[in-house]
């Protein structure tokens, strides 16, 4: 008998494996987590030590048993085990859905004890409470505490029994330091062994992903918790079609184009007609082969498969079948068995409208490895208030450099490429078109942060080109005894009281509210050398063309430069922030005297 007939003679009243979502702050120890689990070495083979794509693995009951020793009895629990899903970041695990919610159904939040909550912990706790989903905290690196003595896989009971008073004094603060930041997110949480309701307290577990210290722990906290309260959603139709995610699309010798995916409802078989989403259109398409890892393996890294006739879930599989060139990881797989198939199909294409990215008129042009990454990057770029003109998984192609470089704006003009490749013709394309600036990184937030910074630069330079162009406010006073030539045109040492003084500024004095025009500032020196401008506290020779010392200005004078409405309004309306205190004291000094005689004046 088939595994496929077992499986259909035992009818739906069977539990699937719970889905673990590992998540939290860049090198606070995610992968290096499960690495202690399965044994494996993925984080060393990673972009920058982070993990940036989603992998899946399985780890069985007796395996977990094995590691928990004394604290898991496993004839305490009907679940078969638990599938862990590594996330490249919390965005990734937000965006990878089952049927419109979280994939996973529990979550491990990483937190250094050391480092405490970082921007992208808090972030991760805006999705877990975003997505309703249920999270246990493991505090990593307790050995590196000062004075730590390790004692490897060992239950935390065991540990802190071994450890002097003062180091564990030490645990004890930074744990209730992460409690309390914990309570400041909103969330009442206390050490895991005090805790007696998991659905209103979050359980914290000190660990050690190097020395395995406290894994024991956290195995049996999840398999507790996923028992008690999970149970009843663990309930598989075992003989129904499956229903799963793509992780990603691999190329494997012998099979061509395959599917890594995570089955979380129903059996998959090997003779399965299968939906999946593509970058046109779903793809309609047979099962050739399941392949699936052995147990504890990790998908992304594992090289030797078994072939299986049939898998349940929840599982790590890949999927060998033809056509699939076009499909895309995030995308959703569903297996026709006996339905309509039109009817599958359209839930396929619903799923995927559901996580497409609202593009505009105007924006930058994005490129990415997976659905979930492309989702991703949208909703940072969207928070940032920067739009998406186009947006599609898959390598910088020419037509990606054609479309930015019709931007109108020059920030605009940008390609963001997360984790793909950049074509040669695209590469060449955009030599030529110089306009287009390219971002290539792996990892998510820093892409977004290089092209924010690049934008930042881009309307610096804006800023100080209308600066350039705009006539500065600027008080100024002729100084006694400083009279050099009286004029055609008139030579005087100036003191510069409160904002800029340039070249080319019509110089006015003040007679009652009125401005008085009496000349134009030709050229500044300082110390014999021409200089183009004077900084408030300053004293130049300012060579004034049009007054004569004695008539129409006198030593003593407190004179202005002359701005021009159009001018004052844009200063205080739109370049306020980016003036010195001063010169905006003396902008409001000159709109005051202004404004006495026409209240509306620069507004």
């Amino acid at each position: 008998m088939s595994e496929s007939d077992t499986t259909d003679a035992a009818g739906s009243a069977e539990l699937r494996t719970p889905i673990v979502a590992v998540l939290g702050h860049v090198d606070h120890g995610k992968t290096s987590l499960l690495d202690e689990v399965r044994g494996s070495a993925v984080t060393a083979g990673e972009a920058g030590a982070i993990t940036q794509h989603i992998g899946a693995t399985a780890v069985p009951l007796s395996t977990i048993s094995d590691i928990a020793g004394d604290l898991v009895d496993p004839t305490d629990f009907d679940l078969p085990g638990l599938l862990f899903i590594d996330t490249p970041g919390h965005h990734s695990f937000s965006t990878l859905r089952s049927r419109g919610g979280a994939l996973a159904d529990i979550a491990i939040l990483v937190v250094d004890v050391n480092d405490g909550f970082q921007p992208q912990t808090h972030e991760a706790l805006d999705i877990l409470k975003r997505t309703q989903t249920p999270f246990i905290v493991a505090a990593n690196k307790i050995d590196t505490i000062p004075g730590w003595n390790p004692n490897p896989d060992t239950p935390v009971q065991a540990t802190l029994e071994a450890q002097s008073d003062r180091a564990e004094s030490r645990l004890n603060e930074q744990l209730y330091e992460i409690i309390g930041q914990l309570s400041e997110e909103g969330f009442s949480a206390d050490m895991y062994w005090r805790v007696q309701n998991f659905r209103e307290n979050i359980g914290v577990v000190p660990v050690s992903a190097e020395t395995g210290e406290g894994i024991p722990d956290l195995l049996t906290v999840l398999m507790g918790l996923s028992q008690r309260y999970l149970k009843s959603e663990m309930s598989i139709d075992t003989s129904g079609p499956g229903v799963g995610t793509v992780l990603e699309v691999k190329d494997e010798r012998g099979f061509g184009t395959t599917l890594d995916i995570v089955l979380y409802d129903g059996v998959l078989r090997d003779d399965d007609t299968i939906v999946v989403g593509g970058k046109n259109d779903p793809i309609v398409t047979d099962v050739r082969a399941l392949l699936q890892p052995r147990p504890l393996a990790e998908i992304r890294t594992e090289s030797q498969f078994e072939q299986v006739e049939s898998v349940r879930a929840a599982a790590g599989i890949k999927i060998a079948a033809p056509d699939l060139d076009d499909a895309m990881a995030g995308a959703p797989v569903r297996a026709v068995r006996d339905r309509d198939l039109d009817t599958v199909v359209a839930e396929v294409r619903a799923e995927l409208a559901d996580i497409e990215v609202v593009t505009e008129e105007q924006g930058v042009v994005v490129k990415a490895d997976t659905l979930g990454s492309l989702e991703a990057i949208a909703a940072a770029l969207e928070e940032a208030e920067i739009p998406i003109v186009r947006a599609e998984v898959g390598d910088v192609a020419p037509r990606d450099v054609a479309v930015a470089s019709t931007a109108d704006e020059p920030k605009h003009a940008a390609v963001l490429a997360f984790n793909v490749d950049v074509l040669d013709d695209a590469e060449a394309e955009i030599e030529q078109a110089a306009e287009v600036d390219l971002f290539e990184d792996d990892v998510i937030y820093q892409l977004v942060e290089e092209y924010e910074e690049h934008v930042a630069a881009i309307e610096d330079a804006q800023q100080e080109q209308i600066l350039d162009k705009i006539q500065r406010p600027c008080r100024f006073q002729i100084l006694q005894d400083h009279t050099f030539r009286q004029s055609n045109p008139a030579v005087v040492g100036v003191e510069v009281l409160s904002g800029t003084l340039k070249r080319n500024s019509r110089v006015v004095k003040w007679d009652g509210n009125e401005p008085e025009r009496v000349g134009e500032l030709k050229s500044l020196q300082d110390a014999g050398e021409d200089v183009d401008s004077a900084r408030a506290g300053e004293s130049v020779a300012a060579s004034i063309d049009g007054p004569t010392v004695g008539r129409q200005i006198e030593e003593g004078d407190e004179l202005w430069s002359e701005i021009p409405e159009k001018h004052a309004k844009i200063l205080e309306q739109e370049l306020a922030d980016e003036i010195p205190a001063d010169e905006l004291e003396a902008l409001r000094m000159y709109l005051d005297k202004r404004r006495k005689r026409d209240p509306f004046w620069g507004k």
